[in-house]
């Protein structure tokens, strides 16, 4: 490998900048750039989607507990991503919509791409992703779990850029982020990111729902005495008054959980399943964006800035529509 503009050989501190100055706002001070720098950068491109998505969470559940609308608030964290990656992803998905919409050959529709201005396939492309991100973790917000959800968006949106610079994916021109990426990342490193951004997100669900969850009463708390138990009109909650000699039904025990953790605090589909909450959404992403790679490949002749931009935007869009319909 040859060395870089600092004329030595690149290390893994030079990746790991190259990752976080290429796909975030963060100032970073550039290291030595090669195409094993590159490689590194990719191959570590999910962690940067999980510090994105780590601040855009603390947004999202910072509006929502100041009371604000699901809607709202997601917006607030979509827009967050867009300032927090200079929206480079977004340019990218408008720029490779008005390419591929062209119907141009490849070397008009990579001009087209590289113009600054958008077209009416960019505009609609941007409206309709923007609308099904906001309006997926709007929902995931309102059933309580949209920090998770957005948190595994973002992870599974730069693990489709992993993907797609693995080997054997060419560059679509000779210049730009492309040509330094592209079939820069081998099949170990893919499948090691793979399994650790599904480890990650297994994780951090568990420790949101087990946070969510109200800790309920010892078991000795069921043996307590009751004279009876009374619903309370049109929630669902029950509650129980004391008297001596009166033991509690124990076919109640559960209304006494009940009673005790009100389900309003507990996710709306709590269960052991969601602790693979990550599977479905990075499955859904890397589907979602292993298809518009293959069809950007074919058309443009391999991938471009732009291109990896786009995949990362449309798995993200499509892992939060998998959170909300598997969960």
């Amino acid at each position: 490998m040859s060395p870089g503009r600092s004329g030595r050989p690149s290390a893994f501190g030079d990746g790991l900048r190259l990752a976080v100055g290429t796909l975030s706002v963060f100032p970073v001070r550039p290291g030595t750039v090669d195409r094993r720098a590159g490689g590194r950068a990719m191959a570590l491109a999910p962690l940067v989607g999980a510090l994105l998505g780590g601040v855009a969470a603390v947004v999202l559940s910072a509006a929502l507990w100041l009371g604000v609308s699901p809607l709202l608030a997601s917006v607030l964290a979509v827009g967050t991503l867009a300032l927090l990656t200079r929206a480079l992803h977004l340019d990218g998905l408008a720029d490779l919509a008005d390419g591929l919409g062209s119907g141009r050959p490849a070397e008009q529709a990579l001009d087209i791409m590289k113009r600054s201005d958008i077209g009416p396939f960019g505009v609609v492309t941007l409206v309709l992703v923007l609308g099904v991100q906001v309006a997926a973790l709007a929902e995931a917000s309102a059933a309580g779990y949209g920090p998770v959800a957005l948190v595994a968006a973002c992870v599974t949106g730069r693990l489709a850029i992993t993907w797609a610079c693995r080997e054997g994916v060419p560059a679509a021109r000779p210049g730009g982020l492309g040509a330094t990426v592209a079939g820069t990342v081998r099949r170990g490193p893919a499948l090691a990111a793979t399994a650790l951004s599904l480890a990650g997100l297994a994780v951090l669900t568990s420790a949101y729902c087990l946070g969510a969850l109200r800790l309920l009463p010892p078991d000795d708390a069921f043996g307590r005495r009751y004279e009876e138990y009374t619903s309370v009109e049109g929630t669902g909650i029950g509650s129980y008054a004391q008297l001596e000699g009166t033991e509690a039904d124990p076919v109640r025990s559960d209304v006494v959980g009940v009673s005790l953790a009100p389900a309003a605090d507990l996710p709306a589909s709590w269960s052991p399943l969601v602790l693979f909450l990550g599977l479905p959404a990075v499955a859904a992403g890397l589907l979602a964006a292993s298809v518009l790679r293959r069809r950007a490949v074919r058309r443009l002749g391999g991938i471009t800035g732009d291109v990896l931009g786009a995949l990362a935007e449309t798995a993200a869009a499509a892992a939060l529509l998998a959170c909300v319909a598997l969960w």
